[in-house]
């Protein structure tokens, strides 16, 4: 089994440790939320006293597939913990804590995204996996774990997150295999697509029609780009979350190479998104590279410092 030496070593820091946190990345999503979901509740199943930290609160999108309270990182004592788990997107939120812990804390990073510079005394990262999720399902297959109907439902949700219900160039024959194995062990698809992809707010629609208001094409390169400022998403009573899509949703765009969504966030981050499909032969991750970013070659992102300006000949970032 890939990983083989490294999932045995996972094993023995789970059963050596008696406290265990588990770290889902800044601004969360489904797959970093599902993956660190199902592992708590197998963690608590071995008996294990288990919190998942994260530096922003938990998607209230996601609300309705279960309730659950990120504790933040700041406000807990990451002494008491035996061993610390980070899942997906490390390097999103991570990197504030990993010098706080001891040597004496085992680091286990988790992740499918590359260009990973964290070190942990396990490391697992490998961008062929769709996702953290189908990572844990491993993990969970090697330690012949008895997988819940709660447990599948999480995990699935994780993969379909990321492979845009399944219809993502990433959607492998093995992510295929993985997820009829969580449909046979009682995860619900028609209840996460519900959740993930359907029932979108007033809100969320409102921010998407402006955000396609303003996409435009550049003939040379065949970019479709948008801009959401922090004004966009304050008259649109619209929050974070309602940005996640809309890089996927001008992709769609048959007469286009790549897509790319800059949103304002606090604290004067602008966070790009850039989206494409293999098809169209373009290596989004080289664009996210060039601002310090990374991701896959089809989906990719990065931050810069700065606001967006909007002006009669474009936007500018200042």
């Amino acid at each position: 089994m890939k990983f083989e030496k490294e999932f045995k070593t996972i094993k023995y820091i789970i059963d050596k440790s008696k406290k265990i946190l588990l770290f889902a990345h800044s601004r969360p999503d489904a797959d970093t939320v599902g993956s660190n979901l199902a592992l708590l509740s197998y963690l608590k199943k071995e008996g294990k006293s288990v919190d998942i930290a994260c530096f922003d609160e938990y998607p209230g999108y996601l609300k309705n597939l279960m309730v659950y309270d990120f504790k933040n990182p700041n406000k807990i004592d990451l002494a008491q913990y035996n061993s610390v788990f980070a899942l997906d997107s490390v390097e999103r939120g991570f990197e504030k804590i990993k010098n706080k812990l001891s040597d004496r804390q085992a680091v286990v990073l988790i992740d499918h995204h590359p260009d990973i510079s964290l070190e942990g005394d396990v490391k697992i990262i490998d961008p062929t996996y769709s996702s953290a999720s189908e990572i844990i399902f491993d993990l969970f297959d090697f330690l012949n774990a008895r997988i819940t109907n709660e447990m599948a439902t999480f995990l699935l949700m994780g993969i379909l997150g990321d492979t845009g219900n399944l219809q993502h160039s990433n959607t492998t024959p093995k992510v295929m295999h993985t997820a009829a194995n969580l449909l046979n062990k009682g995860a619900s698809v028609s209840k996460i697509s519900k959740v993930i992809f359907s029932g979108n707010s007033f809100a969320t629609l409102k921010l998407w029609g402006r955000a396609l208001e303003k996409a435009k094409i550049n003939p040379r390169n065949k970019m479709i780009a948008t801009v959401i400022t922090l004004k966009d998403l304050e008259e649109c009573d619209a929050t974070y979350d309602d940005v996640a899509e809309i890089s996927s949703i001008l992709n769609t765009a048959p007469e286009t190479a790549f897509s790319l969504v800059l949103s304002e966030r606090d604290g004067g981050i602008i966070k790009g998104s850039l989206r494409s499909e293999k098809y169209k032969g373009v290596d989004v991750s080289e664009i996210a590279h060039q601002f310090g970013g990374g991701g896959h070659k089809l989906a990719s992102g990065f931050e810069i410092k700065g606001k967006i300006l909007e002006t009669e000949n474009g936007w500018k970032i200042i």
